[in-house]
């Protein structure tokens, strides 16, 4: 069996460990930093809390070209620097427009970031390991988001600029990793690069889904957490990224033997009763637990999916397409369910996004037969 822990395996790891660490602060610190100094709505958080998709899915695709085109390491690089930057001028931010714009600039270096980082993963990940390279890589985004929001609630209760300042310090430890990375790939001619990986889309719609889902409860579990009368507000986002974390460990070979579309059905329905646990009264530890259960096979079980479907030089292309559905459910997800939520109440949101997780789940299911 091929090696699969090498050092650039550990180095891409890392890099993804810092970025999202700081992504971690920010989903917990957003919320609460709209709805607390700027005096603004539910619908104002769920609204800057998803912009930044709004500039990340109009990139996506052009990022997985230009990272086909140009390799990994300069869309890594550009990609944290970026963020780097628009997390440390939030610090100076007063008012709602400048943080939407501010999330904007974010949803660029998000573009870059996310979509080289897993195409470099699949570079560096031997095939017949690449459900449990997705799995382990991954630990690093689900620990980045189970010690970012504990971190930025300690940061925040000192001052908002020192969490804001602290996650962009992370994105640049990142950068400075991926200078030892180098690069993962050989760039492909021109002609051969496309902007849409076209087969990549019918999996790419059950892993958004999956993320509408989990995008409205990382955006409302804070506010949810408070509206129930929790001293630690930041406990759901810790329970839910600490059991992505410990399955992923544990459960890293799963992805690698069960038929990806079954595997990201099942995760799907594993979110959908989760989301439901959320919105009823007195459940909200145990829902959020049930939705890390669901988040842990859902990624890796999409991205090997549509992978599958991809050439070495198709890896950015599909890690572009794919990424643009993560930021329609990571970004729409929180906006969607924020009109909701200020329509009606946040368990009534929590309950709406369970429903789009249960036919998500019917949608996979469908594919899986088909395939």
């Amino acid at each position: 069996m091929a090696r699969l822990l090498t050092p650039r395996f550990a180095l891409l790891t890392a890099a993804d460990l810092g970025y999202f660490t700081a992504m971690g602060i920010a989903v917990y610190a957003l919320p609460l930093y709209v709805t607390g100094p700027l005096h603004s709505s539910k619908a104002a958080a769920g609204l800057a809390f998803g912009a930044f998709a709004i500039s990340a899915l109009l990139l996506r695709p052009f990022a997985g070209r230009l990272t086909d085109r140009v390799g990994r390491r300069p869309l890594l690089l550009g990609g944290t620097a970026l963020a780097a930057t628009s997390l440390a001028l939030t610090a100076l931010a007063t008012d709602l427009p400048t943080i939407i714009a501010l999330r904007l600039l974010l949803g660029v270096g998000e573009a870059a970031f996310f979509v080289a980082a897993f195409a470099a993963l699949v570079d560096v990940a031997p095939p017949d390991r690449l459900g449990e390279a997705l799995s382990l890589n991954s630990l690093s985004l689900y620990l980045g988001l189970a010690a970012g929001p504990p971190l930025g609630e300690v940061l925040a209760q000192q001052s908002f600029p020192l969490a804001w300042l602290t996650a962009a310090a992370l994105c640049l430890a990142s950068a400075a990793t991926v200078l030892f990375l180098g690069e993962t790939s050989t760039p492909a001619p021109a002609a051969r690069t496309a902007l849409i990986h076209r087969p990549a889309i019918p999996p790419s719609i059950g892993l958004c889904a999956a993320l509408v889902a989990a995008g409205g409860f990382m955006a409302f579990s804070a506010l949810r957490a408070q509206q129930s009368g929790f001293e630690n507000t930041s406990l759901p986002l810790f329970l839910y990224g600490a059991t992505v974390v410990t399955f992923r460990a544990v459960f890293a070979k799963v992805p690698d033997r069960v038929p990806p579309l079954k595997l990201g059905a099942i995760a799907l329905a594993i979110i959908a009763t989760g989301m439901v646990l959320t919105a009823t009264p007195n459940t909200l530890v145990l829902g959020s637990i049930v939705i890390g259960a669901g988040v842990t096979f859902s990624t890796p079980a999409f991205f090997a999916a549509i992978f599958a479907t991809a050439e070495p030089h198709q890896r950015g292309a599909a890690s572009g397409t794919a990424s643009a559905f993560i930021d329609v459910g990571l970004g729409g997800g929180p906006i969607l369910l924020g009109l909701v939520a200020n329509a009606e109440d946040i368990p009534m949101a929590l309950a709406t996004g369970g429903a789009l997780a249960a036919a998500g789940c019917l949608w996979t299911l469908r594919l899986s037969r088909a395939h």
